[in-house]
């Protein structure tokens, strides 16, 4: 008996309810597994591609060291002209990331190196002449005098020459320090970082000869920096 307003065409009938059992259950196979329709627009997935199951993602390497190995064990699974290849793309990545490095891109820099602050003082340091960075080369010229002459008035002069060259760098570190650390108070006055550390940033750079400071020096010796 069919309710009021309700459509006889909306009537459920046991052959009805029979050949949409009947239905469902074709979809489903032989091992249980339910097959659902695709949505609109695509084809049909195959039995197979709608059971497939992906297997477990590996988790993101937590050190350096993790994803170094990952990365060789990945190229142990290449061809020997893949790895060549590889091997040359990894080359001119690194080239290329080391040259943005020495011409002073930010964002390729080391942490220590970074900030318009670390940029100024490398222009402070590059701009004048240095005592510091005579300071490897003396030490290594006494060094091998004291090592080729076997002379103990030699080598009692060279005692306190060294120690008259000691004293020398550390009075032009202190003095770039404190000129690198004035000139970065007149420019940014809000800089919050110590001036021990923007002094002793200085003195280390200074300390290297000039072609192999890093980053490169972008201003020339005699330059007024501003």
């Amino acid at each position: 008996m069919n309710l009021l307003g309700r459509k006889k065409d909306n009537a459920r009938t046991p052959d009805s309810n029979v050949s949409e059992d009947t239905a469902e259950t074709g979809l489903e196979g032989e091992s249980g597994e339910s097959r659902t329709t695709a949505p609109k627009g695509r084809p049909t997935p195959k039995r197979s591609e709608a059971t497939r199951k992906r297997g477990p993602v590996a988790p993101a390497p937590m050190t350096t060291s993790e994803a170094r190995k990952r990365r060789k064990e990945a190229r142990t699974k290449l061809s020997r002209e893949e790895r060549k290849a590889d091997k040359v793309t990894r080359r001119a990545d690194m080239a290329a990331r080391r040259e943005k490095m020495m011409a002073g891109d930010d964002a390729y820099l080391l942490p220590r190196d970074k900030g318009p602050v670390r940029r100024f003082v490398r222009d402070v340091v590059d701009s004048r002449r240095n005592a510091l960075g005579l300071f490897m080369p003396a030490a290594l010229v006494l060094i091998f005098v004291m090592l080729s002459v076997p002379s103990v008035a030699v080598q009692q002069l060279i005692s306190p020459a060294m120690l008259v060259l000691v004293l020398i760098m550390v009075i032009d570190g202190f003095i770039l320090g404190r000129k690198a650390n004035r000139l970065v108070d007149e420019k940014f006055p809000d800089n919050t970082e110590s001036g021990w550390k923007l002094g002793f940033y200085a003195a280390s750079r200074a300390s290297q000869l000039r072609r192999m400071r890093a980053p490169r020096p972008q201003v020339e010796r005699g330059n007024k920096v501003t």
